[in-house]
Parts: C-alpha cells; sequence; structure tokens
C-alpha cells in the first residue's frame, strides 16, 4: 500500500513517458495579448535578441512589423528567411516558408500572427499546422496571438465585439504552449498609441477607434487575457506539484468543490454554489460520491442525482461520479488532488444521536480538510426512510418482504440456540463465552443474507434468549451477578458491529463484481472490436453487449458518405419521428430523446457516436420493460450516474471502431488504387519498348515493300519478309504470354484453374518442347538427361511443355550463343522437398551463363521482373517479364513447386517439382 505523500508508480511512469516525449519536441512560446498593438512582436524580437546573445541559433521564419521602425529595428542583426509568395486570384501574397525553415532547421525560429490562414496552395490550411511541423521537427518556435483568436473564446469576443473573427486556433495548442508571456497594456495607453499611428494608419486608426478599438471593448478583453493566462499558470502550478508529489492544497486561485447526496434538495444547493462561484469568479466541480450504500436508493434518490448532475452541467459545472467506501475521505482526496480551495456540502438534518453514534460526514469534512475552506448551506438533509434496494442482473437475490426476512432472522437465532444448548447439555463444563460464538455466528449468517435490519434485530434478541437460558437464574431475565451486565453489553455492541461490518462488506462485494462484470463486458467488448473489420460486425458486437449490460434494446445507426443514417443493428423499428430525433442527434453532436432536454418526450435514448473527426451515427437505446418512469428519463435505465457515464464510454468505444473500420476500408480501396496504379505503370513499361520494337521493324520492312520508288533485290524482298514474319511471331508471344498471365492469375484468384492431368512420361514433354524451339536452338548444344526407368506423372501436358520452353527461352535470351544448355529429369524421394509429401519428378534446365545476383533467386518468377543482367547480346533485359511467371502459375495449379539457384560451376538452374499422387496405371505390353 503506498503512504500518503508517496508518488504513485504509474503517475510517475506516465509523466516521464509524456517528458520524453516533450523532450524530443521543440518548445513553444506564445506571446499572448488582448488585442492588436499591445507589441507582442516586439516583445518577441527583443527575447529572440537575447537569445541570440546567448549563442542561440536564431532565425525570423515570418515577422510581420506593420510598418512600425521600433519593431524593424529589431529585425536587423537577426537572419531572417525569404518569404514564399503564392499567387491567390492574381494577386501576389507572401507566406511562411515551412520547407526552408524545415532546410535551415535552426534552434528557434520566430513565426509571427499564429492564427495566419494560408493561402490556397500552401501545404498546411492555417498557420499554426505549420507549426506543428516545426515542433515535431524539433524545433522551437516563438509566436504570438491575441486572445479572440482562441477558438473557445470566439463567441463570446463576437458578443462584446459585435465582430467575428474568421481566423482562430485549437485552445489545445494553447495549452499545449510550454511557455506563455502576456503582453498586457492599460486601455488608456493603447488608445493613446492607436491615435498617435502606432499600429495603424491614420484613416484605418479612425475606423478601429469607432468599431473593435472601444474602450469597453477593449476593456472585457484584457480581462479575459488575464483570467486565460491565470488559468494557464494555475494549470502549470498544478502540474508541477503532481511532478513533485505535492499534496497540500496551495490556494493560489479559487476552486470550488461541491459534493451532492440523494436529497430533492441537491439543486438548491446546485444553485447556490453557482451564485458562489459567480461571485468568485471562480471554477466549480460537482461531485456525487457512489458508496456501497448507493445500491440501496430509492427511485427518487436516484432521480434527484440525476437531476442535480444534469442541472450543474447546464450551469456550467463540471461533474464527476467518484467511488468510495466513505464520502468524506473521497471528498478531501479529490479535493487536495484538484487543489480545491473550497467545499460546499448540504447542512445535515439527521438527528444528533444518529451523528454520536454513526459518525458525521460534515464534521470529518471539517476536522480533517486542513486549510480548504468548508462551507455548510441549508437544504442538504439525510433522508431516513427505509430504502428499496434495486434489483441488477448482476446482483440477483431472492425477493423476500420484510416481515419473512425478521423471521428468517429469529429463526437463525432459535437454531443457534438449539446448538448452543446441544453443547450446553453434553459438555456441561463448556463455558459460557463460548456459547456466545454460536450468537454471533447467527448474526453473521443473517447480516449476509438479509442486511442491516434483521442483524440488529438478531442480535437484541440472541442476548435476551441468552440471558433468559444460559445466565443464572435460568428462564428468566433477573440477574444475580451485575458481571453479567458488562457481558450483555460487550454481547450487544459485538453482535451490532460484526452485523453491520459484515453488511458493509457484503456490498463492498457486490458493488465490487458488479463494477467488475461491467469493466468485464466493456474489455470484452473492445477485445471483440480488435478482431472485426467490418462495420456491420462491430455494430452488431456492440449492440448485443451494451443490450446484455444496460437491459435494453439497441440499434446501432451509422451515417453513409451521404450523411444519411442506416439502421445496421436493428432489435427495434423507428418510426418516421423517432428518425428526426436520431439525425437531430447526429447533426447537432449532442444526446437526444428521452431523459434529456431535447425532443424529451421520445420513447428512446439517442446518444451520437462521436469521434475527433465529429459523429459517425446515432445509438439508440430503448429499454426492454418500459414502464411511464422508464420512458420519462435515462436515470431509471441505470441504478447509478456512473452507468450512464458508463454508457458513453460504451458508446465512445463503439465510435472509434467504427471509424477505425471505416478508414481501414478506404486505406484498402487506396491501397487497392495504388497496386492497380503501380500494375499499369509496370505493365505500361515493360509492354510498351516491346510491343513498339517489333512493330517498328514490321512497319519498316513493309514501307520498304511497298516504296515504288525503290527497286529491290528478291534476296532483300525475302530478307524483309523473314523480318516481317519474325517480328509478328514475336508479337504473338508476346500477347500470348500477356493473355496467358491474365488467364492464370484469374484462375488462381478465383479457384477455377484447372490442370487436366493425364498420366504422362516426362521425356515425351521433353522432346515436344525441344522440337518447338528447333529453330531458336540451332547453333546451341543440348543436353538431356533423363533416364529410361522414370515412372508416369500426372500433368496437363500442353501446360508443363508451356513452361519448358518458357524455361528454354529464358535460358536462350540470357546465355551466351554457343554456351550449352542441358535439360534433366529425375526422381525425388518423399520429404526431400520441402512442403511436398509425396514423391515427385524434379525437372531441371540448367544454363551456363553469368547466373543470378544475390536476391533474384525468388524475384525473377515475379510479374514484370526482368533482373538486370544483359540478354544474349549485351543489350539491357526486354521482354515483359512474364514468361518465368507464367511458369510459377502453371507450377502452382499443379501443386508443385519451382525455384531458381546459381550452378556450382556457373550459370543458373531452373527446376520444378511435379507430385506422383494417386495410383500408377500398369502398362501392358502389345504382341
Amino acid at each position: 500500500m503506498l503512504q500518503p505523500n508517496r508518488p504513485n508508480p504509474d503517475e510517475m511512469l506516465q509523466r516521464a513517458q509524456a517528458e520524453a516525449r516533450r523532450e524530443s519536441r521543440g518548445k513553444l512560446k506564445i506571446f499572448f495579448g488582448a488585442s492588436a498593438g499591445v507589441g507582442k512582436t516586439f516583445a518577441m524580437l527583443e527575447s529572440a535578441r537575447l537569445r541570440k546573445r546567448e549563442g542561440v541559433d536564431v532565425v525570423a521564419g515570418y515577422v510581420e512589423p506593420h510598418g512600425r521602425k521600433e519593431t524593424e529595428a529589431l529585425l536587423e542583426g537577426l537572419e531572417a528567411l525569404p518569404f514564399r509568395w503564392q499567387e491567390y486570384k492574381g494577386v501576389r501574397i507572401r507566406e511562411f516558408d515551412l520547407d526552408a525553415a524545415l532546410h535551415r532547421h535552426p534552434q528557434l525560429i520566430l513565426v509571427d500572427e499564429l492564427a495566419h490562414t494560408n493561402a490556397e496552395g500552401s501545404r498546411h490550411a492555417k498557420r499554426w499546422q505549420d507549426v506543428q511541423e516545426l515542433l515535431e521537427a524539433g524545433i522551437d518556435v516563438y509566436t504570438t496571438v491575441n486572445v479572440q483568436h482562441l477558438e473557445s473564446q470566439n463567441d463570446v469576443v463576437a458578443q462584446i465585439t459585435s465582430e467575428i473573427q474568421r481566423e482562430t486556433i485549437p485552445d489545445s495548442i494553447f495549452e499545449q504552449a510550454d511557455e506563455l508571456e502576456l503582453i498586457d497594456l492599460p486601455v488608456d495607453e493603447l488608445l493613446q498609441r492607436l491615435q498617435s499611428g502606432k499600429i495603424y494608419r491614420p484613416e484605418q486608426a479612425q475606423l478601429a477607434q469607432t468599431r473593435f478599438f472601444r474602450k469597453g471593448n477593449l476593456t472585457a478583453l484584457r480581462e479575459i487575457a488575464l483570467r486565460r493566462t491565470a488559468e494557464r499558470v494555475d494549470a502549470q502550478m498544478q502540474a508541477y506539484q503532481r511532478d513533485r508529489s505535492i499534496r497540500d492544497v496551495w490556494p493560489a486561485a479559487e476552486r470550488i468543490l461541491v459534493c451532492i447526496g440523494t436529497s430533492d434538495l441537491s439543486q438548491k444547493l446546485v444553485r447556490a454554489a453557482k451564485r458562489m462561484a459567480t461571485g468568485l469568479h471562480a471554477d466549480w466541480i460537482v461531485v456525487f460520491v457512489q458508496t456501497n450504500d448507493s445500491l440501496h436508493l430509492r427511485e427518487a434518490q436516484r432521480e434527484n442525482v440525476a437531476r442535480a448532475m444534469r442541472l450543474a452541467e447546464e450551469l456550467g459545472a463540471r461533474t464527476m461520479t467518484l467511488n468510495g467506501v466513505e464520502v468524506a475521505a473521497e471528498v478531501l482526496d479529490y479535493a487536495r488532488q484538484h487543489n480545491i480551495s473550497k467545499i460546499v456540502v448540504g447542512k445535515p438534518e439527521k438527528p444528533r444521536w444518529r451523528e454520536m453514534l454513526f459518525g458525521s460526514t460534515v464534521d470529518r469534512l471539517v476536522r480533517e480538510s486542513g486549510v480548504i475552506d468548508v462551507y455548510v448551506i441549508h437544504g442538504e438533509h439525510d433522508d431516513t426512510e427505509p430504502q428499496t434496494v434495486i434489483q441488477s442482473q448482476y446482483w440477483q437475490r431472492p425477493e423476500r418482504s420484510p416481515a419473512r426476512a425478521y423471521v428468517f432472522a429469529v429463526g437463525v437465532i432459535l437454531l443457534s440456540t438449539a446448538l448452543a444448548a446441544i453443547m450446553h447439555r453434553v459438555f456441561p463444563t463448556f463455558d459460557l463465552a463460548n456459547l456466545i460464538m454460536f450468537y454471533l455466528l447467527g448474526v453473521v449468517v443473517v447480516a449476509i443474507r438479509f442486511g442491516r435490519g434483521p442483524s440488529v434485530v438478531a442480535s437484541i434478541v440472541s442476548v435476551a434468549i441468552f440471558d433468559f437460558l444460559f445466565v443464572p437464574p435460568n428462564l428468566t431475565f433477573a440477574i444475580n451477578d451485575t458481571r453479567y451486565l458488562t457481558t450483555f453489553g460487550i454481547m450487544l455492541i459485538t453482535a451490532l458491529l460484526i452485523g453491520n461490518l459484515t453488511v458493509q462488506v457484503r456490498l463492498q462485494a457486490l458493488t465490487s463484481r458488479l463494477r467488475e462484470r461491467r469493466t468485464q463486458e466493456l474489455y470484452d467488448m473492445s477485445r471483440e472490436f480488435a478482431s472485426l473489420q467490418e462495420v456491420d460486425q462491430i455494430a452488431q458486437s456492440a449492440a448485443r453487449h451494451m443490450g446484455e449490460v444496460f437491459e435494453s434494446n439497441v440499434v446501432v445507426l451509422v451515417a453513409d458518405p451521404r450523411e444519411k443514417l442506416r439502421a445496421i443493428e436493428n432489435s427495434f423499428t423507428l418510426d418516421e419521428r423517432e428518425w428526426g430525433v436520431a439525425m437531430w442527434a447526429y447533426e447537432h453532436s449532442e444526446a437526444a430523446g428521452s431523459g434529456t432536454q431535447t425532443l424529451s418526450s421520445s420513447r428512446n435514448l439517442y446518444l451520437p457516436l462521436k469521434t475527433s473527426n465529429g459523429a459517425i451515427g446515432v445509438l439508440a437505446l430503448q429499454p426492454k420493460t418500459q414502464t411511464a418512469q422508464t420512458a420519462s428519463s435515462p436515470a431509471h435505465w441505470f441504478t447509478t450516474p456512473e452507468q450512464f457515464q458508463q454508457l458513453e464510454t460504451f458508446a465512445n468505444q463503439t465510435a472509434l471502431a467504427i471509424e477505425r473500420a471505416q478508414l481501414s476500408d478506404e486505406t484498402e480501396e487506396v491501397r487497392v488504387q495504388m497496386e492497380t496504379e503501380q500494375l499499369r505503370s509496370s505493365l505500361l513499361s515493360a509492354v510498351s519498348h516491346d510491343l513498339r520494337t517489333p512493330l517498328a521493324a514490321i512497319t519498316g520492312a513493309a514501307s520498304s515493300l511497298l516504296d515504288d520508288g525503290v527497286l529491290l533485290k528478291p534476296e532483300t524482298t525475302q530478307e524483309l519478309a523473314r523480318s516481317i514474319y519474325s517480328e509478328a511471331e514475336r508479337l504473338n508471344r508476346l500477347v500470348g504470354n500477356l493473355l496467358e498471365m491474365t488467364r492464370l492469375e484469374a484462375g488462381l484468384q478465383s479457384g477455377k484453374l484447372v490442370a487436366h492431368k493425364e498420366w504422362q512420361m516426362v521425356e515425351e514433354v521433353i522432346g515436344s518442347a525441344l522440337t518447338r524451339l528447333d529453330k531458336a536452338l540451332a547453333g546451341r548444344e543440348v543436353k538431356t538427361h533423363v533416364p529410361a526407368d522414370l515412372p508416369l506423372v500426372p500433368f496437363d501436358a500442353v501446360m508443363i511443355e508451356q513452361v519448358l520452353i518458357n524455361l528454354l527461352e529464358n535460358a536462350l535470351k540470357y546465355t551466351p550463343t554457343a554456351s550449352p544448355i542441358s535439360v534433366s529429369a529425375w526422381v525425388a524421394q518423399r520429404g526431400v522437398i520441402p512442403g511436398m509429401d509425396h514423391n515427385a519428378i524434379i525437372v531441371e534446365v540448367a544454363d551456363h551463363g553469368t547466373g543470378l545476383k544475390p536476391g533474384d533467386e525468388l524475384r525473377v518468377f515475379e510479374k514484370f521482373y526482368r533482373g538486370n543482367q544483359a540478354d544474349s547480346t549485351g543489350a539491357a533485359p526486354n521482354g515483359t517479364g512474364l514468361g518465368l511467371a507464367i511458369a510459377h502459375g502453371i507450377i502452382t495449379a499443379h501443386g508443385g513447386r519451382i525455384w531458381a539457384e546459381n550452378r556450382p560451376g556457373g550459370g543458373a538452374s531452373f527446376k520444378f517439382a511435379l507430385p506422383i499422387t494417386g495410383e500408377q496405371p500398369s502398362l501392358v505390353a502389345g504382341g
């Protein structure tokens, strides 16, 4: 167990990882102001010049001095990158040159006007995106921005100044700044600078003073800038406290924590806290602490909590649900972790004796709060009425009336009495203190089974029966020995304490089991999502898991590219009105329907499936057993507010999984398009030259024959005709190879490529292939090594003949003209060739050329791969590179294997193996 002030190892690891990420990035410093003219650029340049004097490599990437001479003077002596000029609608616009900055890669670069919108055609739409890339490259950046350019302040500034800012930056960029420097001027001094022409030209200054630069506007903007700076500094202070595990509260800024309960006056407490937060200009957080007793909430109590939470969110508070055993301990721990300066709780109205007996949350908060102020406001009271247990599918117990529970408690004590009486009769010397253990055991059984009320009754009854039966004088409640009074008191207190503790442990176990089951469901769903690729599968899985956890019918609606919702998993039907509610939730990315503030008359609850890119769909839930209560508010569907938050967690996980699947589909489409383009480019580059070469030869020879002005000799005419025939044959082989490769690929992918196998003799197909290449092999020495006793092999003779022809043509093409070629065949026993479980015939075509380059042994069988070696004429390699790929496809269709390797004596060897499967036919000799 961690000591109170000892750092948490997990938090330390997370901080170390975050620090490592920050170290690899550049540092961002923002010079922040309320409006133009306060001197942000001037301060940035002064700071940059100071860094330059310290030896830092400083470059001005983009600085806008706005014609101010004192600002331009500070640029002297600083290296400045040239502007990038961009044409836009006939106008040349100067922009920051991001590529030049990355290439120069200084230690520190100045980039003015962070909220600037780049001209069309730039790499990024916004300058802050340029800055992000610089930071990722490890370059420190100084930049400037005004408060009206923060996205979160856009509406507020527009309301104050009646002008909408079109150029904004995300607040996340502002919050990620490593350093923030506020550049501030009093309003009167700023207006004086405006009138003296130090901000705008005189004609522009006069217009600005009547519109934006009014004193009221500037005062309001200055207050907003000061507040945002204070918030940023406060966040840095909290980070400092976390990094150094400082648990004490530093009340540098007011922050209010409001602790609500289950009373119907919780909303009154929230409103009072809102007034206090407004008066103090403080952030405020509303929390509900979920303890073991939260499982014993009446319907009205749970509705009170839900209403108070919704009211707090509407009033601008942050809401949290905490989990723990004791309310005061959880509230104080959260307050210290988040530097809370004030805690607001309701004034309890329960009897004083109950506070003395069971303790008071308010008293403990006051005693243990330390430097934190505790405000107790009238309105919150503890409800002491009996509570009905809300049943859950993960915690079912037999339904018994309270009367039966008390009767059972008395029965258990009577059983304990019987056991004690037997022991007392069998063992007369059995000590009375040992008999008490039977009663304590009975109290524990009652507490485990029926809770606190029956256990209290069991405790009192056990003391009375023990006194009546076992304490002298027997069969009377009279007590002769006053020492037994102490025994009875201790026995009663012990029984009450044991019963109470047993109930608490039981509730803790039930609560933990309930949370564990829901967490397990979320884990199972996330793990299942990891193995699913289709959006429909993910939606079905999400609907199934959420339907089980939240006891609801679920409909998952996903938006198509036209931003229309379609139901993927539809466990109930939506009418036209319900579809309208779902579309509203999708278009506005807000919850709608039953229990919300929007279209609350709907029968169902609609939650948007939100991602970083906006809503991608809607989750519709309807309770499986819908009543008037469950139709009025989703709070009736869940036993605690934490469950509603868990529903949102399930929805978020579903949204992320669907987005991943959609991105995966888009990525696959892009990959297929890229491969298609690459294949098209490879085919065009491979085929264009080989198609043009024979066509050019045919065209040239034919034009010579058709030229009437030239008399050709007969032998010349015959030579031209032979050239036309030869090139036409070459073109025919090329087109044939392309068609054959297409047919083979289509057949292999569809599984429809069938080799018509018949029992054949290998030597016959080798002889047929050599005969077809008789002219091409003229002048070559071809050696064959085929044993006469080779067995028959099942194969498609036409296909295998094509394989041999392709291998022989490859040898002819890439070996010297006079070098020999050998063709061999032999039997390989089972297990010799990896991956083949049968005997096989191996056929080899070997040459005496330059051999294969390292790494080409496998690549030569790829489509369009032609290697780098020169052909037999010494020219660069040509051809489509399909011959060996076709051979590979044919052998694969036969269930065989083909490979290439270099020969020890030089040259390359191409081998393929055909399995000998089935029963060998018998050959009968004729007479």
